[in-house]
């Protein structure tokens, strides 16, 4: 396990280092890497500086951003529920983020992705706030299966809210089903600017409970015989994990599957030790969505499948074959 952690680190650095490359290299016009590099290092003019710079460094920053995000959100969520098949929508977050966004285009007048960033990620909290008050009502607080319960009650509130909107302003329809799919797509520099102090404020919540993470799973009597404070781990992570969630949400859409895969590979490779698996799910979660997002692209040219589509299916076959081995912990 020691050398196999050893390797996995610099092996993931450098698959996001190839993902990197090719998000940048790949699209409509197919550009070569001494291309990009020169529009990168050495402030190269022309339309393929421009094409770079302008159009795919931001997609493909978004893209590093909400993948890492996403897989740090998917993996604390594991952690302080203790239910392997959690992802960053079991709290209601991603639904509370579509909310946030069909209200603004219906109601708010609100048009741009930029704009919808804010609506998405006021959404995102509201719905997790909403979640850990019912779940922490009652005897035991907020329990896992209290917060998984919670999470499924609001969701489904919210899908009926989205639903009853939807179908009394048809206008909106459209143009939230792009945003709804998930996608890489017409990000630009804004966007990057916006989310990235939200990611970089919820990796460090849910990086800063990492072994608390790992005596929640050995249970609640035990992580608190360890000297774990529980309750104060639980609400660290989750508000990690929600600032995580609605950052990478309000920027990319709803993309499904990384926060729910990435955490099991991570965790195949480096083992249960939370001080290994949340830095290789944060680099792993960008690599499989940016490849997720260059495979759309090339698939039926010169249209794109959005990220959100291809991130499950290039997931699934994955994680199939960690269930088969019996890879993925019990």
């Amino acid at each position: 396990m020691r050398a196999r952690r050893a390797v996995a680190i610099p092996a993931a650095i450098l698959a996001l280092g190839v993902a990197v490359l090719l998000s940048l290299a790949v699209g409509a016009r197919p550009l070569a890497p001494a291309a990009v590099l020169d529009a990168l290092l050495h402030g190269g003019h022309g339309e393929a500086a421009e094409v770079v710079r302008e159009l795919r460094l931001p997609r493909t920053l978004t893209g590093v951003l909400v993948g890492a995000a996403l897989a740090l959100a998917g993996t604390v969520l594991q952690g302080i529920t203790r239910n392997p098949v959690a992802d960053p929508g079991i709290l209601g977050v991603s639904q509370g983020a579509s909310v946030g966004v069909v209200l603004a285009i219906a109601y708010a007048g609100v048009h741009t992705l930029a704009g919808y960033v804010w609506f998405a990620f006021a959404g995102a909290a509201l719905a997790s706030v909403a979640v850990y008050a019912i779940a922490s009502g009652g005897r035991g607080g907020a329990t896992p299966v209290k917060l998984a319960l919670g999470g499924a009650a609001i969701n489904a509130l919210l899908v009926a809210v989205v639903t009853a909107v939807l179908t009394t302003k048809a206008a909106a329809l459209d143009e939230f089903r792009f945003w709804q799919v998930g996608s890489l797509s017409g990000r630009d520099a804004a966007i990057v600017g916006q989310i990235w102090p939200f990611v970089l404020v919820g990796g460090v919540l849910v990086v800063s409970v990492a072994r608390g993470l790992d005596a929640l799973a050995l249970g609640d009597d035990v992580a608190r015989g360890l000297g774990r404070r529980v309750a104060a781990v639980r609400i660290a992570g989750g508000l990690g994990a929600t600032i995580l969630t609605g950052a990478g949400v309000a920027a990319a859409g709803p993309i499904a599957f990384v926060g729910l895969a990435v955490p099991h590979i991570a965790r195949a490779v480096v083992g249960g030790d939370h001080r290994w698996v949340l830095p290789l799910a944060a680099l792993l979660g960008p690599v499989l969505l940016l490849v997720s997002d260059v495979a759309g692209r090339i698939v039926f040219p010169p249209g794109e499948v959005p990220a959100g589509v291809t991130t499950a299916l290039i997931g699934v076959p994955f994680l199939v074959l960690l269930v088969r081995r019996k890879a993925v912990p019990a």
